[in-house]
């Protein structure tokens, strides 16, 4: 039996060619982060078919550190990830924030349903 990954073929995203002009491809664990950082930055209503699928981020940028809304977003954030890719990963830890210049940064550690191995990572607007 092979190993998680070796049957799977995910592609880059954004879609670009390789040096053969073939279609990139990504290693499952890139493929999950941009999953996760297309659901975290796209806002609802964006997807015709999918009304529902984003967060609510990108508003942040208008926040003051510290502001409570960050905090109610933080949940938002979690609901979001667990509603649209719970096959795909289980959320361990949430923090977003917005720095002094109005980036937002989303520090998430998660576990990879599929190889079952736990990833921290930071996602920045």
């Amino acid at each position: 039996m092979s190993g998680f990954g070796q049957d799977r073929f995910d592609l880059a995203h954004p879609l670009r060619l390789d040096d053969r002009g073939r279609l990139a491809p990504a290693s499952y664990s890139a493929h999950v982060y941009s999953l996760i950082e297309q659901l975290l930055f796209t806002m609802p209503g964006e997807r015709v078919n999918r009304p529902d699928f984003g967060t609510h981020l990108r508003q942040l940028v208008f926040e003051n550190p510290g502001s409570p809304r960050i905090d109610e977003l933080t949940h938002h954030v979690t609901g979001a990830l667990q509603r649209h890719l719970a096959g795909v990963v289980q959320v361990e830890h949430v923090d977003v924030t917005v720095d002094e210049d109005g980036v937002i940064v989303v520090q998430l550690r998660y576990r990879v349903v599929a190889s079952q191995q736990t990833e921290q990572r930071v996602f920045r607007s």
